[in-house]
């Protein structure tokens, strides 16, 4: 099942890895499994469970806090300490932009990302009329538990397929292994194989027809897990006082691939002491 983190840094590594653990250097690491046989999202207790300091906030200009956290060498099983920096900042263009930096003392994996839902309707509906678009011509195809197989599968002539513009309802209860799989969306889309781009790109657009409310996605990252609420069961309470429902909201979690350290195929996660992790996502809102 998955974990409802609603709005958090997700970490040291988001998404799954596949038994909890993998080799670096000649080191088996085992970490907390925390998602049936596997790890998800940081173990037990990742990034969105722990106190984070204040390090800066903008008083002029584009406002923005700087948040920092350092990751002590054997935190839920990962190697070396690692000293974490996210930075939140409100453009003048209408954009949320994240910017996350982390720097190691002993060879890690790192894997940053957001955990916010989004529902552009409001609250009380579902995100199945929503329009998504994706700069994405495959995904990852993942076995029972949700771990990718290693494929990457064109999405051409699938449901999963929105590389046109398409309700994000329209396919979604189809006949499909890999919907049945994940109950829904639950996948990780490939925008690039390489990582990371050294610029941001725009790489998908959630659009609401009713309200005529738009949000662009751009991000640095080779991957985009879109997590269509599957696992909401009307447990937490909203803000206005309403219930989070199944599908009420979706995610678009910008990232490497899944289970990366056991994937030597895939994008490489490992950072070295002489390296600096960086990366930018932006999620830009606007109305057409």
């Amino acid at each position: 099942m998955r974990l409802k983190k609603f709005g958090a840094i997700i970490g040291r590594y988001g998404n799954r890895i596949a038994k909890g653990k993998f080799l670096l250097e000649g080191e088996t690491h085992h970490l907390t499994v925390n998602d049936g046989s596997n790890h998800l999202h940081g173990g037990q207790k990742g990034f969105d469970k722990q106190l984070w300091l204040v390090e800066q906030t903008q008083e002029s200009g584009e406002p923005s806090i700087t948040l920092s956290y350092l990751s002590k060498d054997g935190e839920e099983g990962y190697p070396g300490n690692l000293k974490v920096r996210v930075t939140y900042k409100l453009t003048d263009e209408n954009a949320l932009e994240i910017s996350y930096e982390a720097e190691t003392d002993r060879k890690t994996i790192v894997n940053l990302t957001h955990h916010s839902y989004f529902n552009l309707s409001g609250e009380g509906k579902t995100i199945l009329d929503h329009e998504l678009e994706l700069d994405a011509k495959k995904m990852l195809p993942v076995d029972s538990e949700l771990i990718p197989t290693g494929e990457l599968r064109d999405v051409e002539g699938t449901p999963f397929d929105f590389t046109l513009a398409k309700l994000v309802g329209k396919d979604i209860s189809a006949e499909d292994e890999q919907l049945q799989k994940g109950s829904g969306y639950d996948h990780c889309w490939v925008l690039h194989e390489k990582h990371p781009l050294p610029t941001l790109k725009p790489v998908a657009t959630l659009y609401h027809p009713p309200t005529g409310r738009l949000m662009t996605v751009s991000t640095d990252q080779p991957g985009i897990q879109l997590y269509t609420g599957n696992f909401l069961d009307g447990k937490h309470e909203s803000k206005f006082g309403g219930k989070y429902e199944r599908r009420s909201a979706l995610c678009l979690e910008t990232q490497n691939f899944p289970d990366s350290p056991n994937r030597p195929e895939f994008p490489s996660c490992v950072i070295t002491q002489l390296q600096t992790y960086s990366t930018t996502t932006s999620y830009k809102f606007s109305t057409k």
